[in-house]
């Protein structure tokens, strides 16, 4: 009866409809939508509301092919570390193939949708984005590099360039400044988390910063992340896409994240992970609030300022 008990415990359960919408990482998506709906107003351009919401929808559903994409592509990673190991292609409750197949045929289905319903920069922009994500970033980078979030980053700071040529045809300066302010904000926020899950990746073999580095060079490059985000992420007040509700937003926000990057730098071994914690949870606000408060004096018509073109 023991014997039997065992072998039914360790028996995968049948997926349920949770298990697919897991796959599509949804906190994920929810971030890609939102900077990508930011992007897709601050282009300020007139789009039918209806083709605004099928790009936004095809973006959402691009989103969620990559995700099923990695998740196949990593399921014998995600075996290895506790964070990860309950997942449905770890935990046998969807098969890799079939993970993989729903991964590109959501991908495919959003490039052509997208570029049938805008154009075909965006919907090229979005394919180099799923691209980047399950095969440069998936595939490569993040198994043989301890870059592979800074370079791997890019496909996450890509939306509000895709949200913004599918509403103007075109992605301009402001476009890609909001892409850099992603860009550079990847890393600290990764990094910060990987100092408390070190163990899970140092098991899984991935050779993440505070694995391949060790901590303290990882609470540097945070710094060092921190000190050109910072600054980086003002400049949108001063190209003529964010006004003064954003700059405040951005200087003191910014001025916080420099701060905790520093208490991190500075910490002991026994302070580092709540203080990496607090870190990685100040992030994610932070990153919210810049775009948010962009989103805000869009839908507000606020004046915005710039240095370069008067009346911007």
């Amino acid at each position: 009866m023991k014997a039997a008990a065992l072998t039914t415990s360790v028996i995968p359960s049948a997926a349920t409809w949770r298990d697919f919408v897991q796959l599509l990482k949804p906190r994920v998506m929810s971030l890609v939508i939102f900077t990508a709906v930011t992007g897709l107003l601050c282009a300020r351009t007139t789009m039918n509301p209806l083709l605004a919401a099928i790009a936004v929808l095809c973006i959402a559903i691009g989103a969620g092919g990559s995700a099923a994409l990695n998740m196949g592509f990593e399921g014998d990673i995600d075996a290895l570390m506790r964070r990860t190991r309950a997942r449905p292609v770890p935990a046998g409750r969807i098969q890799r193939a079939d993970a993989l197949g729903l991964g590109a045929t959501l991908s495919m289905f959003s490039v052509a949708i997208m570029g049938l319903a805008t154009n075909w920069l965006a919907a090229g922009l979005l394919a180099f984005t799923i691209f980047f994500y399950a095969v440069v970033y998936t595939l490569w980078l993040k198994r043989r590099t301890p870059q592979n979030i800074v370079i791997g980053g890019l496909a996450g700071a890509l939306p509000p360039a895709v949200g913004w040529a599918a509403a103007s045809g075109a992605a301009p300066l402001n476009a890609w400044l909001l892409v850099a302010i992603i860009f550079f904000w990847t890393p600290p926020h990764f990094w910060a988390l990987s100092l408390f899950t070190s163990e899970d990746y140092a098991a899984a073999g991935v050779p993440m910063m505070p694995v391949a580095r060790g901590a303290r060079h990882t609470r540097q490059q945070i710094v060092a992340y921190s000190l050109v985000l910072a600054p980086l992420a003002m400049a949108p007040a001063f190209t003529g896409l964010g006004g003064w509700l954003y700059l405040a937003v951005s200087a003191v926000g910014g001025s916080a994240f420099a701060g905790l990057a520093f208490r991190l730098a500075m910490s002991g071994d026994s302070q580092e992970t709540p203080r990496a914690r607090a870190l990685f949870a100040y992030s994610i606000a932070y990153l919210f609030g810049l775009f948010a408060a962009l989103l805000v004096e869009r839908l507000l018509n606020l004046p915005t300022l710039s240095l370069f073109s008067r009346g911007a």
